[in-house]
């Protein structure tokens, strides 16, 4: 046990957070561990720590959303990466955008055990959430395409979409960038990051909103995936 927490004050140093928020980090970790409904398949702290928390906090090397002062987590799920950006940011409001209850209620049951008075779950498709944001976030969700709809009508101008992925797929990326078009967004940059030693092919896609989204976005919801923007 012994062996996460110290790898976990590695990581809390190496992203300049503090032994509170440290400690903040541990009761999320603890409360994955220890709670059964929890919609994720990695609850061992020893694992946790680096594909939850390192991977989370990676998002941080971009400075757009490092400096955010408001960031939305689409379909959050177990809270990754809202709810340790939320930690590593304490200024920025952070919502977590969940449309399944059981994720949900677990969400809401994380941020009241962390004690973050800066998260706000919301019970909605991203689609349907009709807030303005600075940064979107989301990581292990869909295809780049549809992030980039279910973020455009969310971001300010200027605002920033990261996605989490893996290995570069220069058709994705194609598509992105062909949907991206349509939507206001343009594809911005894919930075490279090793969240954890063990880590291969990670990268963040950033989109940048550079204009307003086009009046008929977002589409129903479900339409995104269904049948994606060329």
């Amino acid at each position: 046990m012994a062996g996460w927490r110290d790898r976990l004050r590695e990581v809390s140093a190496e992203r300049g957070l503090d032994d509170g928020q440290a400690e903040q980090l541990t009761t999320l970790l603890e409360l994955i561990a220890r709670d059964e409904h929890v919609p994720t398949a990695v609850r061992d702290p020893a694992e946790a720590v680096d594909v939850h928390v390192a991977d989370s906090l990676a998002g941080l090397e971009v400075a757009a959303l490092h400096d955010a002062t408001s960031i939305a987590d689409l379909g959050s799920g177990a809270g990754f990466p809202g709810l340790p950006l939320a930690i590593a940011r304490p200024a920025a409001h952070v919502v977590l955008v969940e449309s399944a209850t059981r994720k949900a209620d677990f969400l809401r049951r994380a941020a009241d055990a962390i004690g973050v008075a800066n998260v706000e779950v919301v019970h909605a498709r991203a689609e349907e959430w009709g807030a303005t944001t600075d940064a979107a976030v989301a990581r292990a969700l869909d295809a780049l395409p549809v992030l980039a709809e279910y973020a455009a009508p969310l971001l300010r101008v200027g605002g920033v979409l990261v996605a989490w992925k893996g290995r570069r797929d220069p058709d994705e990326e194609q598509q992105a960038a062909a949907a991206a078009a349509q939507l206001g967004l343009e594809s911005a940059e894919v930075v490279p990051v090793q969240p954890y030693p063990a880590s291969r092919d990670r990268h963040l896609h950033v989109m940048v909103k550079r204009s307003p989204t086009p009046a008929g976005f977002p589409r129903a919801p479900g339409r995104a995936r269904k049948r994606p923007l060329r």
